[in-house]
């Protein structure tokens, strides 16, 4: 009897590696049902039908407590992926620093887009010229968001 139980044990056992550690069909869920199978199959072969139902019966209820304080035990907030998002869109750095005819000079290549400095301030830029060099003389047409719309100085 002591081998009956140890082995449906095992599979418990390795059905709650395969549920809460090691998702999907992997070698632990398979073992689990072989190990728990077999030890209901050696129950009725050696013991007889009553007692096979038994053991069938306290498996099922044995797995259906383990897995529930297992559940109940929080042991999904360490294995799975936090899901909140606790990050902030930043602010517009531009916002009342930058105002339409501003003078500035690129940082990167406006292909349309890249970067600008204007007033200090490094941020996403667009070019209605078209490509620009690096350290070209801009003007700020007009902001949008967090971007700045800009014409070359001629």
């Amino acid at each position: 009897m002591t081998g009956v139980i140890l082995l449906i044990l095992l599979g418990i056992l390795l059905f709650l590696i395969e549920f809460l550690i090691i998702p999907g069909i992997t070698i632990a869920g398979i073992g689990g049902l072989i190990l728990t199978g077999a030890g209901i199959y050696l129950a009725y072969e050696n013991f007889g039908p009553r007692t096979g139902l038994y053991v069938l019966i306290g498996t099922l209820f044995a797995s259906l407590i383990i897995l529930g304080f297992s559940l109940r035990a929080k042991t999904w907030k360490k294995a799975m992926l936090n899901t909140n998002i606790d990050g902030k869109v930043s602010e517009n750095p531009a916002e009342g620093t930058i105002n339409p005819g501003d003078k500035g000079i690129t940082v990167t290549r406006l292909a349309p887009m890249g970067r600008v400095k204007v007033n200090g301030i490094i941020l996403e830029g667009k070019s209605v010229a078209g490509y620009l060099t690096p350290k070209t003389d801009i003007e700020v047409i007009k902001l949008v968001g967090s971007q700045v719309i800009v014409k070359p100085v001629k």
